[in-house]
């Protein structure tokens, strides 16, 4: 056993079902936002897990929505599904099943299904008002946002049309294809931006005017898109710069979706351990690069957020051996005997909770130690020198959820789709 267990013996209780999740509740209190993490985008215990604490938080605590790593116009077909709109699926496996950007099992999979399902009949019986939805905070869908865009404003304002076609017909030379249109930015530095901004501020205005569920969907695909334009702007100069602003604009879209539910609206997110665990507790901090959790204790305040870190030590993954593969089901090897799971992996229960208190807290919280990081691009025979960020485990998160042995999620079959966005940084999180 190595030196710190002790301090995992003092912290560790075991996680055996959602009832043990009591410590942890009481921990968040009246924080408004709790941030769930993953150490991967495929493993079923993280999923599965995650969907047993938001299910206690929205039905206990009265969280308002659920908000995901995942694309908006894809996760707005699952909002619909799972707040019984009419003409939605009656069942989120069948939105989900709609998913085609790589990689699809990162929410096309069996554990965010029976998710959506619960989160179905859990609103059934609850007044249409206060349904928990489901939203995507990421950036990457510029061509369906500006799809999604110009399929309302046809119907219901379509005195704002010709922006979105201009912002639609400056893009279309690229045919949809982000990193021809990110290369092109090298040679015009402004490429389609001004278009784009036109287009958001008209939206922005129309969203201020109409505060409508419909004006709002229509907003945050704007925001998309401007950020997606930004974002391949930044990915062809290099990878850091490009990280900023993917983690900005899903910061930036969680604020607006905690004003659109509300003065007393609360939100559960979910998102891999490198957006959710604050970058200053780990080198990210050193190469200036901030993400979400980082964020939100900043605008919000660190009693207002509870970041919840997971991890595991061995057993298996869905992932791809490239950027665009077929997934496949690959072994993840034993952590480092020095990493944080390997140390849990010698002391605590097999699978368990570690809440982390205020005041004095032992070395295992305060000491940096390594702590591995799998994405959807992954290597396992270069895990041990490749996979591993040195954190200090408790500024980085306020509690970890720990599986000592994994496996990988449940992921649905859906048809493979060509890949034209660029690999994002680091790989795959």
């Amino acid at each position: 056993m190595s030196r710190y267990g002790d301090d995992v013996a003092a912290l560790a209780a075991p996680l055996e079902g959602a009832g043990d999740f009591d410590v942890l509740l009481d921990r968040v209190g009246t924080a408004r936002v709790v941030m769930l993490g993953e150490a991967s985008h495929g493993t079923h215990e993280f999923y599965q897990s995650r969907a047993q604490l938001t299910e206690r938080l929205i039905e206990e605590a009265a969280f308002s929505f659920v908000a995901v790593e995942g694309d908006w116009p894809d996760v707005a077909r699952v909002d619909r599904s799972v707040r019984l709109a009419d003409g939605a699926p009656e069942d989120p496996r069948d939105a989900l099943a709609t998913f085609e950007r790589w990689p699809t099992w990162m929410w096309a999979n069996d554990e965010t299904a029976g998710f959506g399902q619960w989160l179905r009949w859990h609103n059934a019986g609850v007044d249409p008002e206060v349904r928990a939805g489901m939203h995507g905070l990421d950036v990457y869908s510029l061509w369906e946002s500006l799809r999604e865009i110009l399929v309302y404003l046809r119907e219901h304002d379509p005195e704002q049309v010709p922006a979105a076609l201009a912002a639609f017909r400056c893009f279309e030379p690229y045919g949809e294809d982000a990193q021809m249109y990110a290369l092109a930015t090298r040679f015009v530095a402004s490429a389609c931006e001004n278009e784009v901004v036109d287009l958001l501020v008209q939206l922005r205005e129309r969203a201020r005017e109409d505060r409508g569920p419909e004006r709002f969907d229509v907003w945050q695909n704007a925001e998309v898109v401007a950020g997606a334009e930004r974002y391949y702007r930044a990915m062809v100069r290099g990878g850091r710069e490009s990280w900023n602003v993917r983690d900005r604009h899903m910061d930036a879209t969680l604020a607006r979706l905690l004003d659109h539910y509300g003065p007393e609206s609360k939100a559960v997110v979910w998102a891999h351990n490198t957006h959710i665990g604050d970058a200053r507790a780990t080198d990210m901090g050193e190469r200036g690069e901030v993400n979400i959790g980082q964020l939100a204790r900043e605008r919000y305040g660190p009693d207002d957020v509870v970041l919840v870190g997971f991890g595991s030590h061995h057993g298996t993954v869905v992932a791809g051996d490239g950027w665009g593969a077929p997934m496949e089901e690959m072994l993840v090897p034993p952590a480092r005997d020095s990493a944080v799971e390997g140390v849990l992996h010698s002391a605590a229960p097999s699978r368990s909770l570690l809440v982390f208190p205020d005041g004095e807290r032992p070395d295992l919280l305060t000491d940096a130690l390594d702590h591995r990081a799998i994405g959807v691009v992954y290597h396992p025979e270069r895990d041990h020198w490749s996979n591993y960020v040195p954190t200090v485990l408790g500024e980085r998160y306020d509690a970890f959820c720990w599986f000592d042995e994994t496996r990988g999620v449940d992921a649905m079959r859906v048809p493979p789709t060509p890949v034209f966005e660029p690999e994002t940084y680091p790989s795959g999180v």
